[in-house]
C-alpha cells in the first residue's frame, strides 16, 4: 500500500531575482506559507521592499484567518456549525461565511451537484478528511447510506444571521472552494495596496495580477504522473487557472488509486480521470477555477465537455486515467505542450 499527499501542482516560471528594465533593478518580492492544507506562494513584481512586505503580510494573514474559520474538522465556526446540523439545530453564521456557502450553493446547481461541498461525511468516511490518512476502504453500507441520502447544499436555509439543514447527512467541507475564493479575496487585498502586479498560487490554483515587466506571467501545468511539465501558458491579468487531480491526495490498496475527489452519485473516488484544468477570467474567477474543474473531472469521459457548457467553461483540458489529454479548441490555442503529451482537440 503507498501514500501520497502532493504539496505544489503546479510549477511556477516565475523568478525569484532581481529583474531588469530600462537599466534600473525592479524587485519581485516572494513570500510562502502552509495553508488550507497546501503550499502558498504569493509573487509580487515592481514596487519598493516595505510595500511589498506590507502587502504580503495582509494576503497571508486572510489566508491564515479563512483557513481557521472555515476548517471543517477542526474547532472553530465552520465546525460549530456541522455540529449543529448533524444534531438537526440551527446555529449562528457571520456574513461572510454565509454569502460564501450562498455562492458554492449556485456553482452546485449550475453543475447539477457534481460540485457538491455538502458531502464532507462522505469525505471523512473515506479517511480523506485528515492529512494523515490511512489506506482503507470504508464501510460499504455507510457509503450507501450517506449517498442515498443526497445531502447537498439546497438543504440549508440561512436567514437572519442563523443556518440550518433539512437534511442531518449535510457536513460542509468547502476545501474545493476555499482556496479559489482566497485567489480573489487576494486580489482585492492586493489592489487595496497599490499592487498592479502579482501572481498568486495556492496549491495549484494560480491567479495573476497584471504582468511581470514587460510581458505575462508565465506558468506550467505538471503532468499527473511524473515529474515535469504537461504544457504551459501566459497567463493575463485577472485570469486564474485551476486543476483538480487524482495525484496529491490519494491512497492504493491492491493495486487500484483511491482519490479524494469524490463523485457524489456513487459516494466514491473517480477512476477516469487524472487531471482536469480551467482556465476563467473576468468577476470570481479564481472562485470559478477551484469549483467548476470539479464537476467537470467528475462528469466523466462522454459528459465532462456538456458539463464545461453548462458551466460557462471554454477553455479546459482532460488528462483520463489511460494518460490521453483532450483540450478544447479556445485552450489549445494558448497552450504550448512537452514534445511527448500530443493533444486531441476537443470542441465543448
Amino acid at each position: 500500500m503507498r501514500l501520497s499527499r502532493g504539496v505544489l501542482g503546479w510549477l511556477l516560471l516565475a523568478s525569484t531575482v532581481w529583474l531588469t528594465a530600462c537599466n534600473r533593478p525592479e524587485p519581485v518580492h516572494k513570500q510562502q506559507s502552509f495553508v488550507f492544507g497546501t503550499q502558498v506562494e504569493v509573487t509580487v513584481y515592481g514596487v519598493e521592499e516595505g510595500a511589498a512586505h506590507q502587502a504580503l503580510q495582509t494576503v497571508l494573514g486572510e489566508f491564515d484567518r479563512l483557513h481557521r474559520a472555515w476548517h471543517p474538522w477542526e474547532s472553530g465556526p465552520l465546525e460549530t456549525i456541522n455540529a449543529a446540523l448533524a444534531a438537526g439545530r440551527s446555529a449562528p453564521i457571520d456574513a461572510e461565511l454565509a454569502t460564501a456557502i450562498a455562492g458554492a450553493r449556485d456553482l452546485a446547481i449550475a453543475s447539477d451537484h457534481l460540485f457538491n461541498p455538502a458531502i464532507g461525511n462522505l469525505v471523512r468516511l473515506w479517511g480523506f478528511h485528515t492529512d494523515t490518512f490511512v489506506a482503507r476502504l470504508p464501510d460499504a453500507a455507510e457509503q450507501t447510506r450517506l449517498t442515498r441520502a443526497q445531502p447537498r447544499l439546497t438543504d440549508l436555509v440561512i436567514a437572519k444571521g442563523q443556518i440550518r439543514s433539512s437534511n442531518p447527512a449535510v457536513r460542509i467541507d468547502l476545501g474545493g472552494y476555499a482556496k479559489g475564493y482566497a485567489l480573489d479575496l487576494a486580489a482585492r487585498k492586493l489592489r487595496e495596496a497599490g499592487i498592479r502586479n502579482a501572481l498568486v498560487n495556492i496549491g495549484g490554483n494560480v491567479m495573476a495580477l497584471g504582468q511581470r515587466g514587460d510581458r505575462p506571467w508565465h506558468i506550467a501545468i505538471q503532468h499527473p504522473r511524473r515529474p515535469g511539465i504537461l504544457a504551459e501558458l501566459d497567463l493575463h491579468d485577472g485570469e486564474a487557472i485551476g486543476t483538480s487531480g487524482d495525484y496529491q491526495r490519494f491512497f492504493e490498496r491492491d493495486g487500484r488509486r483511491y482519490c479524494h475527489l469524490l463523485d457524489p452519485r456513487s459516494g466514491a473516488p473517480v477512476t477516469h480521470t487524472q487531471a482536469l484544468t480551467v482556465l476563467t477570467a473576468g468577476p470570481q474567477a479564481g472562485t470559478r477555477s477551484d469549483a467548476l474543474s470539479k464537476p467537470l473531472f467528475v462528469a466523466g469521459p462522454q459528459d465532462w465537455q456538456a458539463m464545461a457548457r453548462k458551466t460557462g467553461i471554454t477553455h479546459a483540458l482532460r488528462v483520463d486515467d489511460q494518460g490521453r489529454v483532450t483540450v478544447t479548441t479556445a485552450l489549445a490555442a494558448r497552450l504550448t505542450f512537452a514534445p511527448d503529451t500530443p493533444p486531441s482537440p476537443s470542441k465543448p
